[in-house]
């Protein structure tokens, strides 16, 4: 079954009565050249096994199961079970699991599926929901060696961007404390069936065995970070203030012993920046 072909794709959904949601984000692939450089690009092979979010109809999932030894897919939208059936019934390394990667275990996801074996994480994700996935994923050190995703050019341009550039917020620094990130290629609006109102990149992140700053707290290291780029348009020191509610004295002086400049803002820090700052707050 060509599940690039937009003909074959109305043909099976019709057949099915499906719609695409709006709310879930729904937009499938039907550029032919992007799930294969997908599944070449996320590191999966014979010794190796993919974790999938979103199959969506199953366009990446079949490239990723020729691919790799074994795929596990999570697919919020049970309308596409009797879908996913037909268009993965010849892939026997696949298997796909329904609910809210938000809400599942993937540990024990991973326990049960996985028996220790290498893995990648690949998806194609709904752009509404990309950073609180991405961020579940990383806080939670979902043990897989590396995350390839398709997400908005926009984000994908945050995610990458080295810390302490214009570009640079805090889902940025928190991505750069996880994990090494770069971008991989681009994907145009008119590679998916409905089109969406923007272009896509694939980006992947490779997790780190040990974060690159010292810090005993990283939900307080974090919570630092999220304040600095509360006010993008004011200085650190006024939006460590306002945002952790603390007096401006207090702030003027762990940014002093932090070796930073009173006027920065929160972009033009580095990752060794914060780390100062959360010693020295």
């Amino acid at each position: 079954m060509n599940l690039s072909n937009i003909g074959t794709i109305k043909g099976l959904l019709n057949k099915y009565g499906f719609s695409f949601s709006k709310k879930l984000g729904q937009n499938f692939l039907i550029n032919p050249s992007v799930c294969p450089r997908m599944a070449s690009e996320c590191g999966a092979d014979s010794s190796t096994s993919v974790l999938e979010i979103g199959p969506g109809i199953g366009v990446l999932t079949a490239e990723l199961s020729r691919a790799a030894k074994k795929v596990v897919a999570i697919e919020l939208d049970e309308r596409l079970k009797p879908v996913l059936s037909e268009t993965l019934k010849d892939c026997g390394n696949v298997t796909v699991l329904f609910g809210d990667v938000l809400k599942l275990d993937l540990l024990q996801i991973i326990t049960e599926h996985f028996n220790g074996e290498d893995i990648v994480l690949c998806a194609n994700l709904p752009y509404y929901i990309t950073s609180p996935i991405l961020m579940h994923l990383l806080e939670n050190r979902i043990p897989v060696k590396s995350i390839t995703v398709m997400v908005q050019k926009e984000a994908a341009d945050r995610l990458c961007a080295p810390v302490g550039t214009r570009q640079s917020g805090s889902v940025t620094v928190a991505v750069n404390y996880y994990a090494t990130a770069k971008k991989l290629f681009d994907v145009s609006r008119g590679s998916f069936l409905p089109a969406p109102n923007v272009d896509s990149a694939v980006i992947k992140m490779d997790l780190r065995a040990t974060p690159p700053v010292d810090v005993a707290d990283v939900a307080r290291f974090f919570k630092i970070v999220r304040a600095s780029f509360s006010q993008r348009r004011k200085t650190v020191a006024n939006s460590l203030s306002s945002g952790l509610s603390l007096p401006k004295e207090a702030v003027l002086s762990a940014l002093e012993a932090s070796g930073i400049q009173l006027t920065a803002r929160a972009e033009e820090l580095s990752l060794s920046d914060f780390e100062a700052i959360y010693h020295n707050l």
